[in-house]
């Protein structure tokens, strides 16, 4: 399943680093299935797996076509993306994917928000035992990491992976020509992030014997395929992250294996996961909000979790509010502490890797995204609508944001997951690049609000220990009246 991101002129794929996929060879005439097809045969699968036949109207059912409603609008824009400039049509195809993901995401979303008002949660087994959805998720799971391993980046996708040096210079190089630059449009994060390629499909070229008289061009190909092998690593880290993230959430929060297994498997199954297996960018702060959830338990961990995932890809600092009024009757000190250490440890990882100061400041004012919102070179659905349509987005955003400081009064496990995954999803809405793609984000959440069970007696007073400090002060106190 082969997606390339937007053409870019400037950067060629030089002729060296095109590599044969070996899957056809080791698996007889193997061949990936097209993204379309596949988009058929797993809904058909998931409503096989999952959808309840003797209880038609029920809010599962309902909650298995929105996620199927997303596929359309994902190969609309994918075929737009790999035909522009070679179908006429491809510009129209690409903005009324984008209306569908806006139109499919908006009723996700408002699922999401009403989730916490739902409290009688009937157990719905899927169709398929436990033993059963692991071995499909486990065969889902391989196949989807074999096409990573595998996989070939296009042009464009190599373009993020040189040298920090090159990358600095010809964006000096650019803006003395007038060129936008190309960092500032990729978004606000951990701009290092944004050096890895994206893996399409293709093998991983094995380092041969080092020649000291290799070529420049060859030194370039060496780095490329450094940054392709580091991307493969943490993109296939992330995708089991989020798996086993999902199956310890049914294991230990839901008590119930079955729901874990069933979420994890429905998440490998999703044509978004197919088509965007490779890309770091979703599958990372996707991981990081998982294990926030396996931790929650545990303040200081989630808060470090979050902390790494706000800082990566800034848009996760807008759980803070929502995640801070959970933890305030215990855990706030911890939970807080985690965060502020792992922004911390992200920002003097910038000041070893900047190559002086102003590089650094550039850095830390793109990481935690201080600056206007753009209003030039946007993608997507900004890219036809007015850019003004925007800032009450924006607001409105914000504004849900803060209000999960206060709504609902009385936070659990329910609470968080389900609003955690709205503010993910309802992000899409302004993202200013290709919003509406970056399903991961908020997909392994919402699929966690799925199958969920009552959630009620999951919250921070009634499940989290007092932390060591109070345990101590408690206990000289004792002593001290004994």
């Amino acid at each position: 399943m082969e997606y390339r991101r937007w053409p870019d002129a400037r950067h060629k794929l030089p002729a060296s680093c095109s590599t044969f996929s070996p899957m056809p060879d080791i698996l007889f005439h193997y061949e990936r299935v097209n993204p379309t097809s596949w988009a058929y045969l797993s809904s058909l699968l998931m409503l096989a797996l999952f959808f309840k036949f003797n209880r038609i109207w029920s809010v599962r059912n309902i909650d298995l076509f929105l996620l199927i409603s997303i596929a359309p609008g994902l190969l609309l824009v994918q075929w737009a993306w790999e035909n522009m400039g070679i179908a006429e049509n491809a510009q129209t195809i690409e903005y009324f994917g984008f209306v569908w993901l806006f139109s499919s995401g908006g009723m996700l979303l408002l699922r999401l928000l009403l989730d916490s008002a739902m409290v009688r949660r009937p157990l719905l087994e899927p169709n398929l035992n436990a033993a059963g959805l692991t071995f499909m998720g486990g065969a889902l799971l391989f196949f989807l990491m074999a096409n990573v391993v595998t996989g070939k980046p296009s042009a464009s996708d190599l373009s993020p992976a040189r040298t920090v040096e090159d990358v600095r210079a010809e964006q000096t190089e650019e803006a003395e020509v007038g060129q936008p630059d190309s960092f500032a449009t990729n978004g606000p994060g951990y701009w290092l992030l944004y050096l890895l390629p994206r893996i399409s499909t293709q093998k991983v070229v094995e380092a041969g014997p080092h020649d000291s008289d290799e070529t420049f061009a060859e030194q370039v190909q060496q780095e490329q395929l450094v940054a392709q092998a580091t991307a493969r690593v943490m993109a296939i880290l992330s995708h089991t992250m989020i798996v086993f993230g999902m199956v310890l959430v049914g294991y230990r929060h839901f008590d119930n294996l079955t729901a874990g297994l069933a979420s994890a498997t429905m998440y490998l199954m999703m044509p978004y996961t197919a088509l965007w297996t490779g890309t770091v960018d979703h599958a990372l702060p996707a991981s990081l909000l998982v294990w926030a959830v396996v931790l929650y338990r545990r303040p200081m961990l989630a808060g470090m979790m979050v902390g790494l995932a706000s800082g990566t890809m800034y848009y996760p600092v807008f759980l803070l509010p929502l995640w801070i009024s959970f933890y305030w009757e215990r855990g706030l000190k911890r939970f807080v502490f985690g965060v502020l250490l792992m922004i911390a440890v992200l920002v003097a990882s910038m000041a070893f890797t900047s190559t002086s100061t102003e590089t650094f400041l550039a850095n830390l004012v793109q990481m935690f995204g201080l600056r206007v919102p753009v209003s030039t070179d946007l993608e997507g659905i900004w890219k036809t609508w007015s850019y003004y349509y925007r800032f009450p987005i924006i607001a409105a955003f914000v504004a849900l944001s803060i209000s999960f400081a206060i709504w609902p009064a009385r936070k659990n496990l329910a609470t968080l997951i389900s609003g955690s995954g709205a503010l993910m999803l309802a992000a899409q809405f302004w993202h200013p690049h290709g919003g509406g793609i970056f399903v991961a984000w908020y997909l392994p959440l919402l699929l966690m609000m799925v199958f969920r069970p009552n959630l009620e007696d999951r919250n921070a007073l009634t499940r989290l220990d007092e932390g060591w400090w109070i345990v101590r002060q408690k206990a000289k106190r004792a002593a001290a009246a004994a």
